[in-house]
């Protein structure tokens, strides 16, 4: 089973340069919209079996014209939204790096707890879950290998990386998640492969319908 973690178009909280969290509202900017539209021709001819999303409305209106030109209707899953950043949720990043907790954040992650919010290996554990067991209940459905997109946000998309490449949640600030990236995880009963990370590029390789091969699973590389 093959997931693309997609993350939500620019938003204009990102262009404002604020922490949008869990706040109602957050749109995307013209510029999110273009990479909305764009996602279309990116993810191109690629079998897609399922789109699951965040319930916020900037990954709401992300994966809406790629839904539309599949003919499918997108699955909210509540384990797929945004950090829950407590008191922190819509102040300024540049007044944020000043609090003792943002360093935190940046070298231990897995200590951090936003106030009155939540954990970020709270994230991982919902996250992770929520990718797997959707991963499997797609392999179920369908009885074969499939194709599916989780449109989320940038600190889950990279606590979910984190986990597939074996990685401790303290070193998940050393992935980038940009705004309208795909990062690409292929789950296999032996472990998952992480075939893409913060892909921004004009379109997914068609590879990605193919399973890995013996030398993948045994060897590590196909080279």
């Amino acid at each position: 089973m093959t997931v693309i973690l997609l993350r939500h178009g620019r938003s204009t909280s990102n262009t404002a340069h604020t922490l949008a969290g869990r706040s109602d509202g957050v749109d995307l900017d013209e510029r999110g919209a273009e990479q909305a539209a764009a996602l279309v021709a990116r993810i191109g001819e690629l079998p897609v079996t399922a789109i699951v999303r965040s319930p916020l409305l900037r990954c709401e209106r992300t994966v809406a014209p790629l839904a539309e030109a599949l003919g499918l209707d997108p699955v909210v899953d509540e384990r797929l939204t945004e950090v829950d950043y407590g008191s922190w949720t819509g102040r300024a990043i540049g007044e944020l790096v000043k609090e003792p907790l943002w360093a935190v954040v940046q070298q231990q992650p897995s200590a951090a707890v936003f106030p009155d919010g939540e954990g970020l290996a709270e994230v991982q554990v919902r996250a992770v879950a929520a990718v797997r067991e959707r991963d499997r209940a797609l392999a179920a459905q369908h009885g074969a290998d499939v194709i599916w997109v989780a449109c989320t946000h940038g600190d889950v998309i990279k606590a979910v990386l984190a986990d597939a490449l074996g990685v401790h949640l303290d070193g998940f600030q050393r992935i980038t998640a940009d705004p309208a990236s795909m990062s690409v995880i292929r789950y296999t009963d032996v472990r998952p492969f992480v075939m893409h990370v913060n892909h921004t590029g004009a379109q997914l390789s068609a590879g990605l319908a193919a399973k890995p091969t013996t030398d993948a699973v045994v060897g590590g590389s196909t080279n």
